[in-house]
């Protein structure tokens, strides 16, 4: 598995493109994570506040978060991936010092997406860096 691409190369391609195009390469980017496993996609995995449903499933590599996820739509499943490429197979105390808000900021989301396909992201977010602070700190 190749895994997803930087952010910085997809954030050239997507400034690249019209409005129309970037929600191509969104689901073409949410069509690249690696298959989350049924088995889960449960309460427990399921993030909070998206419109739509979003599991994340967080593991550790020799000391580098792994995360598997997956949405049932295929727009949010691309915001997940966008999400993952700034800290997949990253050392969880990198990432916990992350801003992966800021990180995200070039890709203006808001003004692309309506913010019911937005409103997840923080606490995607939020659960990413506190995956990552509890690792850093085990």
């Amino acid at each position: 598995m190749a895994g997803l691409p930087a952010l910085k190369d997809i954030l050239e391609e997507y400034e690249l493109v019209d409005a129309e195009d970037r929600y191509r390469l969104l689901i073409d980017l949410g069509q690249q994570l690696e298959p989350m496993p049924e088995a889960l996609k449960t309460e427990a995995t399921k993030v909070r506040g998206c419109s739509a449903s979003v599991w994340v499933y967080p593991t550790e590599r020799n000391g580098r978060l792994h995360f598997l996820a997956d949405s049932n739509a295929a727009i949010t499943k691309g915001i997940v991936a966008l999400v993952l490429s700034a800290v997949q197979d990253r050392p969880a105390i990198e990432v916990a010092r992350l801003d992966v808000a800021a990180c995200l900021a070039p890709f203006d989301l808001s003004k692309q997406l309506s913010a019911n396909r937005t409103q997840g992201v923080p606490n995607m977010i939020a659960l990413v860096r506190e995956t990552a602070e509890r690792l850093a700190d085990a």
